[in-house]
């Protein structure tokens, strides 16, 4: 399974955003199912406000099944929030804590994002560095 965080959800269905070939690219060559959490759907839902049909467009794709939201609950919580003090430095957000908690708990290693600057320095279980997409 592949993990999917915010900027690659905003860029497959914003032909305007800078990612968008890269990420359409990258997405022909997958073979994983792709999986995100609410934290990243939420924060690309928001970026796509001005684009209801783009917002339409994410609707969609779980719709049919091509994005899969995976669950966070408070069991969840502890961690995101240890990574988010962890990370403080880096300005961790909710979302990327989140992606991070849940690769961790289902043992996914891929994450498709664009924020290489980021997710280049987390590590999950505090030393495995996921690969990072595309």
């Amino acid at each position: 399974m592949i993990l999917v965080d915010a900027g690659p959800l905003v860029a497959l269905v914003d032909a305007g955003d800078q990612h968008h070939a890269r990420c359409v690219a990258a997405l022909k060559d997958f073979r994983e199912p792709m999986a995100t959490v609410w934290p990243p759907l939420t924060e690309a839902m928001y970026l796509l406000a001005d684009l209801p049909k783009a917002q339409e467009a994410l609707w969609e794709m779980l719709d049919r099944g091509a994005l899969r939201l995976l669950p966070l609950d408070a069991g969840d919580a502890p961690r995101i929030r240890e990574l988010m003090k962890k990370y403080a430095n880096r300005r961790m957000d909710l979302a990327d804590a989140a992606l991070l908690r849940v690769a961790e708990r289902e043992g996914i290693a891929q994450i498709f994002t664009v924020d290489r600057r980021d997710f280049s320095i987390y590590r999950l279980h505090g030393r495995i560095r996921p690969t990072l997409l595309p």
